[in-house]
């Protein structure tokens, strides 16, 4: 019992969900009782959102307001604060990760400032140029040692999933109905299941965690999905650094080249907001490649991203079942429930209950409105976790070694095969839904 009790102190997965709640707890009071600010330095601060191209101008006046700096210190602090509680709780060295947090920090806000010029940011979202910040680093000159203690990829987009649960609404399904669900939870299984035995048999790789979490990565939402697959597999870091770079890189190009062949194609608006939804990676290029389409394609995607990122959860503890006791079983031994909920990756538990919470406590009790502001605080934190993560995925990656893994290039006809077989999938659904030719066409407000 003292040890299940330890574990819930001293691991990275329970300590994200704790990191997560305390930002959750800390971000409503604040919003509902007024009594002060939790605003962390946003991204329109940098000039993001803006449409128009002098950014950077706005920047400059931003930066002579005490409010930039008081700002950014509150941002600086708590996500310091509680990331090097998390890591001395882990056991490691704090004097050696608060300079090497502040070192990332600064080149988290170096992201924001490059990605905040109008034409960069209107077609390559910050993820991109997080990682490209940081693979220029890892494979020029190299990471310095007294950086690599802050390089904790899955700690801190754990910690931003947990945020982001909050945001995830089950009434997001009521919105779009059997529509959503149809195109966010029947394809994704299905795509899965293909990527699987393709892997398998097909291009026959023996590493199955590694063809189980590019499976969820492709069919999902990228990096979170990647992250939950890759711990209830036991996949690598090195396979699943591998998995998240072919993922992003994929991600930038279908966020670019998507709209554009859907405007080609003259698709409508709803369709080919569903379309980008359901095989674009990343929620923030969802949001981005749907607004290049319109508002109501930037709504249709965003819903049916948001439904598909409910299965995050459910995936991985299927996928720690199916591992635990198919995959990796000796011989006829049994596997028991302990074996299961060790694989199962428990900052997804905070996930669900950050979701629930949001949900069925404060949307009732609060309304809508209110959950709406208190997001608006919380993603800023969940954004600078994830810019975290992703230049940390960048300083881990290094080509040379990248190939090294391709196993003759097989992971990569992986994801082009099971990318390809995931569009053509969740075209037809959209057709077959919101074509009109079957079902009524859905209004979206």
């Amino acid at each position: 019992m003292s040890k299940q009790k330890s574990k819930l102190f001293s691991t990275e997965d329970w300590l994200a969900v704790w990191i997560g709640f305390v930002v959750i707890l800390i971000g409503c009071v604040a919003v509902l009782t007024g009594a002060f600010n939790f605003s962390a330095l946003s991204f329109s601060t940098f000039g993001l959102g803006e449409a128009k191209a002098a950014s950077l101008p706005s920047l400059g006046s931003q930066l002579a307001t005490a409010a930039f700096w008081w700002k950014l210190l509150r941002t600086v602090v708590v996500l310091g604060v509680l990331f090097t509680i998390g890591v001395k709780l882990m056991g490691g060295n704090v004097k050696k990760y608060i300079p090497a947090f502040l070192g990332l920090f600064v080149l988290a806000i170096i992201v924001r400032l490059i990605s905040a010029e109008y034409t960069l940011n209107r077609y390559l979202e910050w993820a991109f140029w997080a990682l490209i910040v940081g693979l220029l680093i890892s494979n020029t000159v190299g990471v310095p040692d007294w950086l690599k203690p802050a390089v904790k990829t899955e700690f801190y987009i754990k910690t931003g999933l947990v945020i982001m649960g909050f945001s995830v609404l089950f009434s997001n399904i009521a919105k779009f109905g059997l529509y959503g669900l149809g195109i966010a939870w029947i394809v994704t299984p299905i795509v899965i299941i293909f990527m699987w035995w393709f892997g398998t048999k097909v291009l026959k790789l023996d590493n199955k965690p590694l063809v189980i979490t590019m499976a969820a990565a492709t069919s999902v939402c990228g990096t979170s999905a990647a992250i939950a697959t890759g711990a209830a597999s036991n996949c690598k870091k090195t396979d699943l650094t591998m998995v998240v770079s072919i993922s992003i890189i994929f991600t930038v190009l279908m966020m670019v080249f998507e709209p554009m062949l859907i405007r080609w194609a003259q698709m409508s608006p709803i369709m080919g907001g569903a379309l980008i939804g359901g095989t674009v990676d990343s929620t923030g290029a969802v949001a981005v490649a749907g607004s290049a389409l319109g508002g109501e394609a930037e709504k249709a995607a965003v819903l049916v991203k948001m439904i598909q990122n409910i299965l995050i959860g459910f995936i991985a503890f299927f996928v720690a079942l199916f591992f635990a006791t198919k995959v990796d079983k000796n011989g006829t031994q049994k596997v028991g429930a302990s074996e299961i909920w060790t694989r199962f990756p428990k900052f997804i538990i905070g996930f669900f209950v950050a979701s629930l919470i949001a949900s069925f406590i404060i949307q009732p009790l609060a309304g809508a409105d209110q959950v709406s502001a208190i997001n608006k605080v919380l993603d800023q934190y969940k954004n600078w976790a994830f810019v975290l993560a992703f230049v940390s995925i960048g300083l881990d990656t290094n080509f040379k070694e990248i190939v090294k893994q391709m196993q003759g290039g097989k992971v990569l006809w992986l994801y082009v095969v099971g990318q390809l077989f995931n569009i053509a999938l969740t075209l037809f659904a959209v057709w077959f839904l919101l074509s009109g030719k079957v079902f009524p066409i859905p209004v979206l407000n």
